[in-house]
């Protein structure tokens, strides 16, 4: 081993400005060390007296709309990203805001992102804060005043490009992706100087046309494994979230996203592995040379992305030292890797699984169940698109070797569409969303309940199998930290900050933050006390599209601070708006009726709720005012409320579909009129027979899963 490599760590600290922070107390890497591993060794928080935490400061976002971002804290400074990509840098000791940088993101390009108006965090170096915005700009920042230094565009931003996911800085180098696989987009990463904003590499992670050439060798080799015009399509498989870098290996590992469209027999046809989709891809940082990859899916079609949290550990595994790389992928498999060649050493399920039996160690390919492609027609499979994990960052215990992820067991009904028609810039899937969930709002409230749960779960490593698991009342919860006091916290959807003992998962603590909670927490240490953070704030491609139903007070996006002995409280929140009456019923139309349905299934679920139940995070389209009702055809068709990030809809719906789906939603509005109005003891009564037919339903969709 040369001297250059036995130095190149403590190199690293020193290029970077990572020296000038305590990586002890500081919270100065997106996972706190390069391992991205979300463990704080910090103690003073401990299982005994975590009772004692209270509220020591809290800073309100612009918006009341999902917060995703995990804090850096520097030297005292909190530098955070909200909603539309602000930054804010906050005194880490009492939550006084410094400075704030607005990027000004176009609000009409809101049509192209697909979960939300979030941002996952920042990256500070070197006296630079780092962040990517959500029309695809990579911006650095002075760190102590907020002054722009440099901007560059890293997408054609005439493409349906977006960036939501933090930031890495290695060796002065700034490493971005983006998002936009569903719209239609070639994904790749890029890194560019820290100094300067001068574009140094960039790694395309699926082929474009072969009659324009390829970049690299990697990417004629994966054009061996695509087939047909796969780039009429952009192909997908975007580097939308997580990155880990190892200084030793001195190898970058990115998560490439699912392909575009999902649906592998329309991006495809005659087969192939669609290299690089679904992949961890480890790279060279300073050239973005290729070094080896490993395909979590083959020919992924299920939206099943391998950009989820990477965790870089060393421990002994089958009585040898290994280096690895775990993740909790989309698709249930905890997946363990050598990260050094890339090699399977492990893949057990860790949530229910049907679209595979296992994976064969021999090849590393999974074996999958025949039936659960929906070649056939349609298929219920689990995981669902929202994955057995998401991007919500998981936590390791190097002490325990377990990991602590934020799991959710969900189905999903994958239907082949009769035809498919590429629409440039729009959704893309691949699969035929018209077939809408019931609007009735108790029966689909029943239904979710059943079908969709989340946990935390505490997944042991060595044995391949849950240590404990905490089931909770809701499907999309928050992040996970982990720290040396025996603690393990995590935000739930249902507006709780819970503290959890991490060898048995006992509550130990818990705070209603008001608002639901996406984000994983940080902890730091200042002047000898310990603080822990978390951002609170609903939404995000769960939030938006369930239809999970929101609190009678309207939320607050915030960031909120605890330490022992602290007794701040948070203001009371003012109630929900009242629902306005519903207008006049059109003459009743079964077909007209069941044509806005199919049709907002397509096109509006996404933001406003399946079955026009919205999750709160956006207008719930059952309750729009008599204006809006009057506005509705130039609102959809004409882009007339573009400025306030709601798309024109006016190049893919005509006025006649765009006025079915104004009928499906007045007649939505009368049903949850009435329904808001039935005696108590009709509704209890109503509730119990959903309730049962929700069961029914479940054990259906159980059995179809299986009977595939």
């Amino acid at each position: 081993m040369t001297i250059l490599r036995v130095l190149r760590p403590f190199l690293l600290l020193v290029l970077t400005g990572w020296a000038v922070a305590d990586s002890r107390t500081d919270w100065a890497l997106h996972g706190r060390d390069t391992g991205e591993q979300r463990y704080s060794p910090l103690t003073s928080v401990n299982a005994e007296n975590v009772n004692q935490l209270g509220l020591a400061w809290f800073f309100e976002d612009k918006t009341d709309r999902a917060l995703e971002a995990t804090p850096i804290v520097v030297n005292g400074v909190m530098y955070v990203s909200g909603t539309w990509s602000v930054v804010y840098a906050l005194d880490a000791r009492s939550g006084a805001l410094l400075w704030e940088y607005d990027p000004r993101v176009p609000r009409e390009r809101a049509g192209t992102f697909c979960c939300d108006v979030v941002n996952r965090g920042v990256a500070v170096a070197d006296g630079r804060v780092f962040v990517g915005t959500l029309d695809g700009r990579l911006i650095a920042l002075a760190a102590d005043s907020g002054e722009r230094l440099w901007e560059v565009v890293t997408v054609d931003q005439s493409k349906p490009y977006s960036i939501t996911g933090a930031p890495r800085v290695i060796d002065g180098r700034v490493v971005i992706g983006n998002g936009g696989a569903e719209y239609g987009v070639r994904g790749y990463v890029s890194a560019y100087e820290a100094a300067s904003g001068n574009l140094l590499w960039r790694f395309h992670t699926v082929p474009g046309n072969p009659e324009d050439g390829f970049e690299s060798d990697a990417m004629a080799k994966a054009a061996t494994t695509w087939n047909g015009e796969w780039w009429r399509y952009g192909g997908g498989g975007t580097v939308w979230d997580h990155m880990a870098y190892d200084p030793e290996l001195d190898l970058l590992y990115i998560g490439v996203g699912n392909g575009s469209p999902w649906n592998r027999r329309i991006r495809s046809p005659g087969g192939g592995d669609n290299l690089y989709l679904a992949s961890i891809v480890a790279l060279r940082p300073a050239t973005g040379e290729y070094v080896w990859h490993y395909q979590v899916v083959p020919a992924e079609t299920w939206d099943y992305t391998a950009t989820q949290h990477m965790v870089l550990a060393d421990i002994s595994w089958q009585g040898r030292p290994r280096k690895v790389l775990m993740q909790a992928p989309k698709s249930g498999f905890f997946m363990i890797l050598d990260r050094e060649t890339g090699e399977l050493l492990s893949a057990e399920p860790f949530a229910e699984v049907t679209w595979a039996s296992h994976y064969d160690l021999e090849t590393g390919r999974p074996v999958e169940n025949p039936g659960q492609d929906y070649a056939g027609g349609k298929a219920t499979v689990k995981p669902g698109g929202g994955g057995a994990h998401n991007w919500q960052p998981m936590a390791w215990d190097p002490e325990r070797e377990w990991m602590f992820i934020p799991k959710m067991e969900a189905p999903f009904i994958y239907v082949e569409p009769e035809t498919f028609v590429y629409k440039p810039g729009w959704r893309n899937q691949g699969t035929d969303r018209r077939e809408s969930p019931p609007g009735n709002e108790l029966l689909h409230r029943a239904i979710s309940r059943r079908i969709s749960q989340g946990f935390l779960l505490a997944w042991d490593v060595k044995a391949g199998k849950p240590a404990w698991e905490v089931p909770l009342p809701t499907a999309w919860n928050g992040g996970v930290l982990a720290t040396a006091g025996d603690l393990v916290f995590q935000g739930n959807g249902d507006a709780r900050f819970v503290a959890y003992h991490a060898g048995s998962g006992e509550i130990l603590w818990e705070y209603h933050t008001q608002s639901p909670v996406l984000a994983a927490p940080v902890s730091y240490e200042l002047d000898g006390e310990q603080y822990v953070t978390i951002a609170v704030g609903g939404g995000g491609a769960f939030g938006l599209m369930s239809g999970v139903k929101p609190s009678t007070l309207a939320p607050k996006s915030r960031f909120l601070t605890f330490k022992l002995g602290a007794a701040k409280t948070l203001p009371e929140l003012p109630p929900r708006e009242p629902i306005p009456e519903p207008p006049q019923l059109r003459p009743r139309d079964t077909a007209r009726i069941d044509q806005g349905r199919a049709l907002y299934a397509e096109n509006c679920a996404y933001c406003h709720g399946v079955g026009a139940i919205s999750g709160g995070t956006l207008p719930d389209l059952r309750h729009m005012n008599t204006p809006t009702h009057e506005l509705f055809a130039r609102i959809v068709g004409d882009g007339v409320y573009q400025a306030l990030g709601m798309p024109d809809f006016g190049e893919v719906l005509s006025d006649d579909e765009i006025d079915a789906i104004h009928t499906y939603l007045i007649e939505e509005a009368h049903e949850d009129h009435d329904l808001r109005n039935t005696p108590a003891w009709l509704l209890a009564i109503k509730r119990v027979w959903y309730e049962a037919l929700a069961w029914f339903i479940s054990l259906f969709l159980s059995a179809s899963s299986a009977s595939a």
